[in-house]
C-alpha cells in the first residue's frame, strides 16, 4: 500500500468509526449484562499493576490469570491465578514467574489458559526481557488451578525462533484433538525497522511436540499480532488481529487452518490494542475490542485515550459487524494524582469465552490496577 492509499484508507476508516452507533454503557441487570465485578478489591490490590488477563472453564469452575507486579517489563512481574468459588474469586496467588537463577529474573508476560476436552488445564505464558526476546512456557493443573506442574519451555522452530504458544488469545481444539494456537512475533531488523507477523503453533499431544503454520502473508503491509480464532461451517476459519493500521485485520482459511490467505482490513477500528473473539454455539461470532482508532488525544481536558472504551460487536458472517454492547467508556477528567494519570481510563486486553451454561464470561484490564470479570447473556445481544 503506497503512502497516498494508506492515508486515504486511514481517513475512510476514521470517519466511518467515528460515525458508528455505539451503545451507551451497559447497566447490570438491564439487557444483556448479567454481572460485573472486580476479581480483587482495588483498595487492597496485591500488586501495583495487573494486566493481560485470561479465563477458562474447568470441570470445577472458572479460573482466571494475568501478569502482575510493579509495572509491565519489571523483573518482579509474575503470573497470578484466581478461581471462582461459590460466586467469589479467591485471593490471587503467583503460580509462575521468570526467575532464572539466584541473580537473574525476567518478567513474565501474557498468560493464556486453555482447558482441553481431555487432559489438565493448560497455562501458557512467556518469559523474557521484552516481546522481541521472550520464549514460551507451559504449566498444567490437574485440580482446576489449585496446584501446578513444574513449568517447561516449549522449544524452538527454525521459521520463527522461540515457540511461544498462543500469544494472547485462547487456542481452539479440533475434532481430532489437535490444539491450534493463534500466535505472532515482533521482529527487529538491523536497519532499525521492525515488523509484526502472525503464525500458528499446533500440538497434537498437549504441548509435548509442536508444528508451525506460517507466518502468513501480511497483505498490503499490515503489521498485525495477537490473533483470535473463529470457526465456520465447511471447515472455514477466520482470525481477527490487532494492528498498527488503526483497524482490526483479518485472514481466512478454507481448509481448517492448514493454509491462510493474506491479511486484509475489516470495517472495525483498532487503536493498536488487544482484542478477543469467540464463536457462539448458535453460530454467531462475538468480538470484544476497543471501538477507537486512537486518534484525537489531547494532553488536557477529557480523557480520549485509545483504550478508554470497551465494546462487544456481533456478526453472523465475520464480515459485517454491529457494536451491540459497551462495557466501559471513560470520558471524565484526568485525575489530579500524577501516579494515576498514566493508565486512567484504560480498559484493555480482554478475554472472552462461552461457558457450558451458554453465558459469555469476560475478563479485562481495569486501569492497570485491577482485573474485571463480566458476564453477558448472548441471547439478549
Amino acid at each position: 500500500m503506497n503512502k497516498l492509499l494508506a492515508f486515504l484508507f486511514s481517513v475512510v476508516v476514521t470517519v466511518s468509526i467515528r460515525a458508528a452507533d455505539v451503545p451507551d454503557v451497559a447497566v447490570v441487570g438491564q439487557g444483556a449484562l448479567v454481572s460485573s465485578q472486580q476479581i480483587f478489591d482495588l483498595a487492597d490490590k496485591p500488586t501495583k499493576e495487573s494486566h493481560a488477563s485470561t479465563i477458562a472453564e474447568t470441570p470445577t469452575g472458572l479460573v482466571a490469570a494475568w501478569f502482575a507486579g510493579t509495572r509491565e517489563r519489571d523483573p518482579d512481574v509474575g503470573i497470578r491465578v484466581s478461581r471462582l468459588e461459590d460466586g467469589t474469586w479467591t485471593d490471587p496467588v503467583e503460580v509462575v514467574n521468570g526467575v532464572q537463577s539466584s541473580t537473574l529474573r525476567y518478567p513474565a508476560w501474557n498468560p493464556v489458559l486453555f482447558q482441553p476436552a481431555k487432559g489438565p488445564l493448560m497455562l501458557f505464558y512467556k518469559v523474557g526481557p521484552h516481546p522481541r526476546k521472550w520464549w514460551g512456557m507451559l504449566t498444567t493443573s490437574d485440580d482446576g488451578g489449585k496446584t501446578w506442574s513444574w513449568p517447561t519451555k516449549l522449544g524452538e522452530a527454525h521459521t520463527i525462533g522461540h515457540l511461544i504458544g498462543p500469544v494472547k488469545n485462547k487456542p481452539i481444539q479440533l475434532a481430532d484433538g489437535t490444539i491450534l494456537c493463534p500466535s505472532s512475533t515482533e521482529i527487529d531488523y538491523p536497519d532499525g525497522s521492525s515488523h509484526w507477523r502472525v503464525h500458528f503453533e499446533v500440538t497434537k499431544d498437549l504441548g509435548k511436540t509442536w508444528e508451525v503454520i506460517g507466518p502468513i502473508q501480511t497483505g498490503e503491509n499490515f503489521h498485525a499480532i495477537q490473533p483470535s480464532l473463529l470457526t465456520y461451517p465447511d471447515n472455514r476459519m477466520q482470525i481477527l488481529c490487532r494492528s498498527q493500521e488503526k483497524c482490526i485485520v483479518q485472514s481466512w482459511s478454507k481448509d481448517g487452518g492448514k493454509t491462510w490467505g493474506a491479511l486484509t482490513a475489516t470495517e472495525l477500528p483498532n487503536p493498536n490494542s488487544g482484542t478477543d473473539a469467540v464463536t457462539l454455539k448458535d453460530g454467531r461470532q462475538v468480538l470484544i475490542y476497543n471501538h477507537s482508532d486512537g486518534a484525537g488525544q489531547p494532553k488536557n481536558g477529557p480523557v480520549l485515550k485509545p483504550r478508554r472504551i470497551l465494546n462487544l460487536a456481533i456478526s453472523s458472517d465475520g464480515k459485517t459487524w454491529k457494536p451491540v454492547l459497551t462495557l466501559e467508556n471513560e470520558t471524565g477528567p484526568h485525575p489530579t494524582d500524577v501516579n494515576r494519570r498514566r493508565h486512567f481510563g484504560e480498559y484493555s486486553y480482554p478475554a472472552i469465552i462461552q461457558t457450558k451454561d451458554g453465558l459469555l464470561n469476560i475478563v479485562y484490564t481495569y486501569n492497570r490496577e485491577g482485573v474485571k470479570h463480566a458476564v453477558v447473556d448472548p441471547s439478549k445481544l
